[in-house]
């Protein structure tokens, strides 16, 4: 990676060819079975599910949990995206560290929307501090870790700013409970953890809700599942697909990028457990 993101400067994947091309299995390497298996079944689904084309996509920008002059650096590999999603809530730093990189982004680009993410790493106390002081923002992105906690910092907001849920569809058992509960506005929506673009694209017309499509920190083969669900939905949304600018080569055939005999065994073994 050229930059930290979602703490990591290392990506995993494992692709085959299936009958639509090539496909991606790359659930992060912390994930149990249970977890990697509904990934697996996305890439199944890439490899030998329904054929889908590309359409033109619109992108946002997405910042990481950077300060100082990387924040000029990371939004410079993001040319003409008027678009932006922060990272915020990062552990080990503050919420002054968050408000000083939102600033510096509407200092750096005062026409650009903003999106702010959380990963669930604000108690709902501070996730209503964020958003009283950073003002207008497109959405607020999983500020709380829980679907209760959303559904009251939704309910303190007054429609304020629009939430939006990742975790809370993604890592739940049922995806539509956050709809249930009344407590978000928008669904950011990936089709690895989802289990696919098929399963995707059933949650997003039955969620009634505004979708934002995001990567799964993918290579170039996974995102072109996301850019087909995106393309499928349709709309002028950005969308958090622009992942490929963190990675320092997206040649990923290539002998250079090559995982070890080591890395590739545990890969099949992992694959031997998960495909049941």
């Amino acid at each position: 990676m050229r930059t930290k993101f979602r703490g990591l400067m290392h990506r995993e994947a494992l692709l085959f060819e299936g009958e639509n091309g090539w496909a991606e299995w790359s659930p992060f390497l912390e994930y149990e079975d249970d977890e990697a298996r509904i990934w697996l079944q996305a890439a199944i689904d890439q490899g030998f599910g329904p054929k889908r084309e590309v359409g033109e996509v619109k992108l946002n920008a997405t910042l990481p949990a950077v300060n100082g002059e990387q924040i000029a650096q990371v939004l410079a590999m993001f040319p003409g995206m008027d678009t932006i999603k922060i990272k915020v809530a990062e552990k080990g730093q503050t919420i002054e560290q968050d408000l000083d990189r939102i600033t510096t982004v509407r200092i750096l680009k005062p026409e650009a929307k903003l999106r702010l993410d959380a990963n669930g790493g604000y108690s709902v106390e501070q996730a209503l501090r964020v958003a009283e002081e950073v003002g207008e923002l497109d959405y607020f992105e999983q500020p709380c870790a829980t679907i209760g906690e959303l559904a009251e910092l939704r309910a303190r907001l007054h429609g304020a700013t629009r939430i939006a849920a990742d975790e809370s569809v993604r890592k739940v058992e049922d995806p539509m409970a956050v709809v249930y509960a009344g407590a978000a506005d928008v669904l950011v929506l990936k089709a690895q953890p989802l289990g696919g673009v098929t399963r995707a694209l059933e949650i997003a017309r039955e969620c009634g809700l505004p979708v934002t499509v995001s990567s799964a920190l993918e290579t170039p083969i996974g995102i072109h599942a996301g850019l087909t669900f995106a393309s499928a939905l349709g709309g002028t949304t950005a969308h958090g697909l622009g992942t490929l600018f963190f990675f320092e080569r997206a040649d990923i055939f290539n002998n250079e990028v090559l995982a070890s005999e080591e890395r590739r065994e545990w890969w099949l073994e992992r694959l031997k457990r998960c495909f049941i």
